[in-house]
């Protein structure tokens, strides 16, 4: 417990943790309630460090266009798009709320953050052609993906990923499929600009180098938040109502310290990110796409290999993983004690559950750490063929925990997507996992504004802003509204300055 406080001011919300996450939560609750009192910790002496930094995530806007472990094949065959059409929705509600900060001048610049990039999915083997093909007539039955090109012609992938297609045989079985509305979003800029907002038209405090280190009741309605300062050690104390933990790898050891009983059993497993760059830029300019393929037999979801263009910083980068590593800390700038130090006698039973049954991906990131430079770039030409050793580079990305939770039957379950973990009452909210998150972030957060401010949201006037903001925020996009979605869909297209669907 925290001793002898003396809180300092009263807030109506804390955000923990300098990320997307919280930049988007704050920004979007300011608009929607300029009077809302806010403030925003981050522990390092910059935002958008950790998971939300350019080098440290995809930079991929995931729209499930080329992603193919959100179209799992059934026992009988069939190809589930389900999850893709959620993950589609998703990042189309992210596209809404950043083109209604362009259109209101508060982003001025929509190339700074977000590009057009074709989003291909690329299969070899027959096997994997039939399933690719099978995908494609799936998803293509729905009007979200009725734009998604399918092809099995040397000529054709040619034309769409040069860079993979030199030296290839023409007999070889292969295909792939191609979204030309696919996009590339540089999550770190674009978190950047959201707190000179937040600062600047808002005047939310965003204290820098500024740690929490605990969260508990105080009184029946609000929490206390203790913060210190890293410069000084200073410790100080603050009053809010709601208390959003958006730390990234940082979220589950302070949720745990937080009294509420739904943080029970959660434990975490940290995957750190590791990436090939390309440091030709003849090569670099020969690839303009974003090609994923399939994960092998043991690896998570979030391994996928795939070959990117990004724009870092105003310049076009070509990377190629992930490769995985492993370490027991939970950030980046983290502690080798995070991992030891998360487990309780609550999660115990989770995280055995966890490793027993996963004994295959233990080995799968035993064999990833243990990769050298060529054994890495072996698997970079099975995309690039002529990939030369000396142009190539690894570059270390972002840690991930993903979230293991408990499960009757196994003990615990290790999950690959992100969940908002939230008392009763709706005022300590936490995120947990990893990927999509970046992408996702307007919707988790909308999710979080119906746990937090359920109040809020049934006030006509804000159900108002929100619809003007996110114009499909509380709606399904069904075929009904189709023709309207679409209208939205290119207005949003060209506030973005991305390519338009015909």
């Amino acid at each position: 417990m925290i001793s002898k406080p003396n809180p300092k001011d009263k807030y109506d919300l804390i955000c923990v943790g300098g990320g997307i996450m919280s930049a988007t939560l704050a920004l979007m609750t300011k608009i929607i309630d300029p009077d809302a009192n806010i403030i925003i910790f981050e522990r390092l002496k910059k935002v958008a460090q950790e998971s939300t930094e350019a080098w440290n995530n995809s930079g991929t806007g995931h729209s499930a266009f080329c992603e193919l472990n959100y179209t799992p094949q059934q026992k009988d065959g069939s190809i589930d798009i389900s999850k893709a059409k959620q993950i589609f929705k998703q990042y189309e509600q992210s596209k809404q709320f950043w083109s209604y900060l362009l259109e209101n001048n508060m982003l001025k610049n929509p190339k700074s953050f977000i590009h057009s990039l074709p989003h291909h999915s690329w299969v070899t083997g027959q096997d994997n052609v039939d399933f690719l093909k099978k995908r494609h007539a799936e998803m293509t039955k729905s009007f979200m993906f009725s734009a998604m090109k399918f092809s099995e012609k040397p000529d054709e992938l040619e034309n769409w990923f040069p860079l993979i297609m030199k030296d290839r045989n023409p007999n070889e079985a292969m295909a792939a499929t191609r979204m030309e509305l696919g996009t590339g979003v540089n999550f770190g800029n674009l978190t950047e600009q959201f707190f000179r907002i937040l600062e600047e038209e808002y005047k939310v405090p965003i204290l820098l180098d500024h740690e929490v280190l605990d969260i508990d009741p105080d009184g029946k309605n609000d929490w206390l938040v203790e913060v210190k300062y890293n410069k000084t050690g200073y410790k100080t104390y603050y009053d809010s109502q709601h208390v959003f933990i958006g730390a990234g790898g940082g979220a589950l050891p302070l949720l745990q310290k937080v009294e509420i009983q739904e943080k029970e059993g959660y434990g975490g497993f940290p995957v750190s990110g590791q990436w090939l760059f390309c440091k030709n830029q003849e090569v670099i300019e020969k690839h303009h796409a974003k090609v994923y393929s399939k994960a092998g037999p043991d690896a998570p979801p979030m391994s996928t290999p795939h070959l990117d263009s990004r724009y870092i910083n105003g310049k076009k980068q070509l990377l190629f993983g992930p490769f995985a590593g492993f370490s027991t800390k939970f950030l980046k700038e983290g502690s080798y004690l995070d991992l030891p130090k998360s487990l309780r006698f609550d999660n115990l039973p989770s995280m055995w559950g966890v490793f027993w049954h996963n004994i295959p991906l233990t080995k799968y990131l035993l064999e990833q750490i243990k990769m050298d430079h060529e054994d890495r770039m072996n698997e970079l030409r099975t995309f690039v063929k002529d990939a030369k050793s000396n142009e190539w580079e690894l570059k270390v990305a972002g840690q991930r925990v993903q979230i293991i939770k408990k499960d009757k039957e196994q003990g615990g379950t290790l999950e690959f997507g992100t969940d908002v973990v939230h008392s009763k009452d709706g005022k300590i909210t936490a995120l947990l996992g990893a990927s999509p998150g970046a992408s996702t972030a307007v919707h988790i957060m909308i999710d979080v504004l119906k746990i937090a401010f359920p109040e809020k949201l049934k006030q006509s006037a804000i159900k108002q802003k929100l619809d003007e903001m996110i114009p499909f925020w509380n709606r399904e996009i069904t075929e009904e509204n189709k023709e309207e979605f679409r209208e939205i869909q290119k207005k949003t297209s060209e506030l973005l300055e991305l390519d338009v669907l015909h």
